[in-house]
């Protein structure tokens, strides 16, 4: 087994190379499909196989940022990308990223900083897993029964991203790859900076709260939210891969091995979009970022007790579930692929 084995200079540690590689396949083709850098898995993955918290951060931003760039132009390719929107999440999310890389140096500082990520982790996933799922609930439970005659009109639901596009603050600008009239430039940023702030303070791109946003909050519709999101990411990560580096806290040598990973994982995620609607999207990403939660939970609950297989366990629920659901999404595009095959064959 020596031979799986790398030397990661800069961590001054030993790494499974099988392990590296799995984890950079499966984050490629979540990212992809779902728009995410996918560091809910790979940060918490990383400390429970034995990174330094403010390692793990550091290394996953930097394989973050090269992921993004292979998926970004994928979906680019197939319009998924609002440019003018992605250029504007520089504004909050540098300033973002830069205030939360220095909160976990202060945390590291005192000694807290693995305990308290985990807590921040595990309230954001519950909390957007179990809203999404509800939403997706919701959604599916709308569509009206089929009834011969009239039918009464329903009134148009007020949601988030309406209430916030009718917040008129200057300047104000249109979006019109995500379909948006008018909405406020400070609202986006605004966004943008919280996001940013998570970035750097789980190590994450700001995805897996980003992509939420540009739906629910912004209004962009799922399949461009996707690839606009990526973007940001792309943004917030090289951002933040820069930042943990001048720190001393990111491990390049892992970071390149994932990377070799996510560069195949990537084209089947964006591939897989074509092929699953929006809500579907979404259902798919509320499962996965709650089992990520449950592998923080896990993690969190060896630290409290002392007892040290919980923590074994909760590695392999990060890793089963972000192979089930790397998976299940390169089953949904051959089987989209296959479709689209006969279909093509039937009408020539």
């Amino acid at each position: 087994m020596d031979g799986y084995q790398i030397y990661l200079p800069i961590a001054e540690m030993t790494f499974s190379v099988p392990l590296l590689l799995g984890l950079g396949l499966c984050v490629g083709v979540l990212g992809g499909f779902f728009g995410v850098g996918g560091a809910w898995i790979v940060t918490p993955a990383l400390n429970i196989f034995g990174f330094n918290m403010s390692f793990a951060i550091g290394t996953d931003l930097a394989h973050i940022f090269g992921k993004s760039i292979i998926a970004t132009k994928k979906h680019s390719r197939m319009g998924n990308v609002d440019v003018k929107l992605g250029v504007i999440s520089i504004i909050g999310s540098t300033v973002g990223v830069e205030v939360g890389a220095q909160s976990v140096m202060a945390l590291e500082r005192v000694g807290n900083v693995g305990s308290v990520v985990r807590w921040v982790y595990m309230f954001l996933l519950f909390g957007l897993g179990a809203y999404m799922a509800h939403d997706y609930r919701r959604a599916t439970r709308q569509q009206p029964p089929a009834r011969s005659g009239a039918v009464a009109p329903s009134r148009p639901k007020k949601t988030m991203s309406n209430r916030l596009h009718s917040l008129r603050i200057p300047p104000m600008i249109s979006l019109p790859t995500s379909g948006i009239d008018q909405v406020s430039v400070v609202v986006i940023v605004a966004i943008f900076l919280v996001t940013g702030f998570l970035s750097g303070f789980l190590g994450v791109g700001g995805g897996f709260v980003l992509l939420p946003s540009l739906i629910y909050l912004i209004g962009c519709p799922t399949a461009v939210a996707v690839g606009t999101s990526l973007l940001c990411v792309l943004f917030m990560a090289g951002y933040g891969c820069f930042s943990y580096a001048m720190k001393g806290r990111t491990e390049l040598v892992a970071a390149l091995v994932m990377l070799a990973g996510a560069a195949v994982g990537a084209q089947i995620g964006v591939l897989a979009t074509r092929f699953v609607r929006g809500y579907g999207i979404r259902l798919l990403f509320a499962i996965m970022i709650i089992l990520a939660g449950v592998s923080v939970s896990l993690k969190q609950a060896q630290h409290l007790l002392n007892i040290p297989f919980i923590g074994t366990l909760a590695g392999y629920v990060v890793l089963a579930a972000a192979g089930s659901m790397s998976l299940l999404v390169t089953l949904k595009l051959i089987q989209g692929a296959v479709a689209e095959r006969r279909q093509s064959q039937y009408t020539a």
